[in-house]
C-alpha cells in the first residue's frame, strides 16, 4: 500500500489529505460507471457454496464493498498471484512479490451468480481500465485481476471482458488481467474488516465509503445494509 495515501489522520476530512499521492498530485477518486450484465454466465446448478477471488485495488474497499452484497456468505483480504512465503503484507508492498491484493468472495450462486459478482467489480469496485494501479494506490500488488476457480469462471471472464470492449463502455480497453491456477492466501487479521472498523480514517472515507454508495444506487436489488463480516 501506499504510505503516504494511507496515513491515518482521524477527524480530518479535507480532500488535499485525503487524496494526497506521493508525488503531491490530487488524485480524484473515480465514480461508479453502471456496465451492462454479462450476457455469458455460469449454467444454473446445485451447488450452494462458490468463491471468486478478486483484485481491484486496496483490498479494505473491495472486501468493504463485497461485504454490503446479497448473497456473499464472506469475504476475505488476501494476497494473489505470488508464492506463499512471500505472501505477507510488507513484503507485498514492496510490489516484487507477484502478489496482488485480493478478495476472496464466498457466495451463494442461488442468489447471486458468478457473472453478477464480476458486473459489480466492473461497475463499483474499481476502474477496470488502470494499470497497475487504483487511486492514489500505484504498483502490481494493486493491479485489476481475476483468479478464476476453474474454466467456466474463466470462460465467463474472458468473455465479460471482450463484450464491454466491444461495446466500448469504457474509454479506454479493459486493463483487468485473467490469471488461472493462481493460490489466495489469507491477509493478517488486522487488514479484516477493515471498512467496518475505520469508517472514520480519511483513506476509508474518501476512497471506500463512497463505494458503499455506489452499489446502494447502482444495485439497489443486491445492497445490504448490515455487512458480512470476518470476524461476525
Amino acid at each position: 500500500m501506499s504510505k503516504f495515501s494511507r496515513i491515518l489522520v482521524p477527524g480530518l476530512i479535507g480532500v488535499a489529505v485525503l487524496a494526497v499521492t506521493l508525488n503531491g498530485k490530487i488524485a480524484a477518486r473515480d465514480s461508479a460507471k453502471a456496465v451492462p450484465a454479462p450476457l455469458v454466465d455460469e449454467p444454473a446448478g446445485s451447488q450452494t457454496s462458490e468463491i471468486a477471488v478478486l483484485a481491484g485495488g486496496c483490498f479494505w474497499g473491495v472486501q468493504g464493498v463485497y461485504q454490503h452484497v446479497k448473497g456473499v456468505t464472506n469475504a476475505l483480504s488476501g494476497y494473489a498471484g505470488g508464492a506463499q512465503n512471500t505472501a505477507e503484507y510488507e513484503r507485498v508492498s514492496g510490489g516484487s512479490t507477484g502478489h496482488a491484493e485480493s478478495v476472496q468472495v464466498t457466495f451463494d450462486p442461488r442468489v447471486i451468480t458468478y457473472g453478477k459478482v464480476l458486473q459489480i467489480f466492473f461497475s463499483v469496485v474499481h476502474d477496470p481500465t488502470q494499470l497497475n494501479r487504483q487511486g492514489p494506490d500505484v504498483g502490481t500488488q494493486y493491479r485489476s485481476a481475476i483468479f478464476p476457480a476453474n474454466a467456466d469462471q474463466a470462460n465467463v471472464a474472458q468473455a465479460y471482458i471482450a463484450q464491454l470492449n466491444q461495446a466500448r463502455v469504457f474509454n479506454t480497453a479493459i486493463a483487468t488481467k485473467i490469471e488461472p491456477g493462481r493460490a489466495f492466501y489469507p491477509a493478517e487479521g488486522y487488514h479484516q474488516d477493515y471498512l467496518d472498523h475505520n469508517p472514520t480514517s480519511p483513506y476509508i472515507a474518501y476512497n471506500d465509503l463512497p463505494k458503499i454508495d455506489d452499489l446502494k444506487h447502482v444495485f439497489p436489488d443486491l445492497y445490504r445494509a448490515k455487512p458480512v463480516l470476518v470476524g461476525r
